[in-house]
């Protein structure tokens, strides 16, 4: 079979798609009985070079997310007034720069790598947004904090999880994040999991946390459905991403 190639990145494709994907998450998000409002969209240009992320600001579009430090660099400086974040894993020794970059880090993995974080934004005079990432899955293995050590230590009120959010001065957390595993489980029972862990987080530590980062291309209406306020969107703004 003929492949059909991939039409040119113009801001008019970028808006059509955008249009049409916000059409499909505001239809699930009122489906589901959310406010349509609430959600909003982090398109990811991962794999994408810096003239994609020109045509996606022509396009109207001001939020994006990127999974590496490295590959962040020339895009952020090409789009500086832009908001950034960031989605992917983020290595202890690339923290300092990271938060030059991003002003919203989505994949706080770890107390450890959180109190990092937190120091070095406070000699280096930065105040980011944390999401706290939390591996769903029963059977574990993924990136992120463990489902069950996560959801005990998140009802204790005074748990080494509460007590290190609840003493944050530079950083501060605003919600949690999760990527739905690739199994048998369906993505939307492990995205009312992490809105559980959140109201009893923020129930335990006194603070708001209103974000929950959660959704991607596949899965963003059933995100949408329970409760997302971040969807982090690759394919269906700039289409199938180039090989390399």
């Amino acid at each position: 079979m003929e492949t059909i190639p991939e039409p040119p990145l113009t801001p008019e494709l970028i808006r059509q798609r955008w249009d049409q994907l916000q059409a499909r998450l505001r239809a699930a998000a009122e489906g589901a009985g959310r406010d349509p409002d609430r959600f909003r969209v982090v398109a990811v240009t991962k794999g994408f070079e810096v003239a994609a992320v020109r045509a996606a600001l022509a396009a109207g579009l001001t939020v994006f997310g990127e999974n590496r430090v490295q590959e962040a660099v020339p895009k952020v400086e090409a789009a500086p007034d832009a908001e950034w974040h960031m989605i992917g894993r983020l290595q202890s020794n690339k923290v300092r720069s990271a938060l030059g970059l991003f002003g919203t880090i989505h994949s706080v993995e770890s107390l450890e790598l959180l109190q990092r974080i937190e120091r070095i934004a406070h000699d280096d005079g930065h105040r980011p947004s944390l999401l706290l990432q939390v591996d769903t899955s029963a059977a574990g293995g993924r990136v992120g904090f463990a489902r069950e050590a996560f959801a005990a230590e998140a009802r204790i009120a005074g748990s080494d999880l509460v007590r290190a959010l609840q003493e944050l001065h530079a950083a501060r957390v605003v919600g949690l994040m999760a990527m739905a595993p690739i199994d048998d489980t369906p993505a939307r029972q492990h995205f009312a999991a992490l809105r559980q862990f959140r109201d009893e987080l923020q129930s335990s530590t006194g603070l708001p946390l209103p974000e929950l980062s959660m959704g991607m291309t596949a899965d963003a209406e059933d995100a949408v459905a329970e409760g997302a306020t971040l969807v982090r969107i690759g394919t269906a703004v700039f289409g199938p991403r180039p090989h390399r």
